[in-house]
C-alpha cells in the first residue's frame, strides 16, 4: 500500500466512525428530544455535522477504492476527498479567525 493509500485509509476510518457516532446521536436526539429547547436548538448543527462527515466518509471510500484498484478516476476521487476535508475544516474553523 502506498503512503497516500494509507493516509486515505486513515481519513476513511476516522470520518466513517465520526459519521456513525453522529448518526447515532441524531437518532437519540430525535427519539428523546421531547420538545426540550436546548436539544431542539442543537439539532440543526448536529444534522449538518453528520452530513459533512458522511460526505467525507463517502468521498474517502471512493478515493480509497480508486487508489487500491488503480482506477482512472482515482485522482478525481482524491480531489473530492480533500475538498470534503477542507469543507469540514472550514465548518469548524472559528469565525473570528477567517
Amino acid at each position: 500500500m502506498s503512503p497516500l493509500g494509507f493516509l486515505t485509509g486513515v481519513v476513511l476510518g476516522s470520518a466513517a466512525s465520526i459519521a456513525l457516532v453522529l448518526a447515532m446521536v441524531v437518532v437519540i436526539f430525535a427519539l428523546g428530544a421531547g420538545g426540550q429547547p436546548d436539544v431542539v436548538r442543537e439539532y440543526p448543527g448536529l444534522l449538518a455535522a453528520s452530513g459533512l462527515f458522511g460526505l467525507l466518509a463517502a468521498a474517502a471510500a471512493l478515493a480509497f477504492i480508486g487508489l487500491q484498484r488503480h482506477r482512472p478516476w482515482r485522482w478525481l476521487a482524491q480531489g473530492a476527498m480533500w475538498l470534503a476535508l477542507l469543507s469540514v475544516a472550514l465548518y469548524y474553523w472559528p469565525a473570528s479567525n477567517l
